[in-house]
């Protein structure tokens, strides 16, 4: 059975996720392997995604630290610094429009994060959002 966008975004997050556990804990993840270990099939769509935040990583990171008032991304949880990393790559180099993807990175945060994290996903991406405006 076919998996939705939310539910691929959720695998995205998912396997950003187990990446960041393991190269914070030295041990460079194969994210081909991890990919695999959360997904049935090949989906291009999560690759894009996933390899496009891996490549992107120092920028995006940037990107959302800039928004973030006396605050940074790596200072928030694991899984709410994947929501938000994704949501801004989409931004930055998808053409899903800006209201989708923040909705799906609002909906990920209800579902993994605190209240906290979700408003300041919601935050951060409107400064995106409002800046390329």
């Amino acid at each position: 059975m076919a998996l939705t966008r939310s539910e691929l975004r959720e695998k995205c997050m998912v396997i950003l996720y187990q990446n960041d556990v393991l190269y914070k804990n030295k041990n460079d993840g194969d994210i081909d392997a991890i990919i695999k270990e959360n997904l049935e099939i090949d989906n291009d769509f999560v690759k894009e995604i996933v390899y496009g935040v891996v490549t992107h990583f120092n920028e995006l990171d940037q990107i959302c630290n800039k928004y973030m008032k006396n605050w940074s991304i790596d200072r928030i949880d694991k899984t709410g610094a994947a929501i938000l990393r994704i949501a801004t790559y989409e931004l930055k180099y998808t053409d899903t429009p800006p209201v989708v993807v923040v909705n799906e990175a609002i909906e990920l945060a209800k579902k993994y994060s605190d209240d906290d994290v979700r408003k300041m996903i919601n935050a951060v991406l409107d400064k995106i959002i409002n800046e390329n405006e």
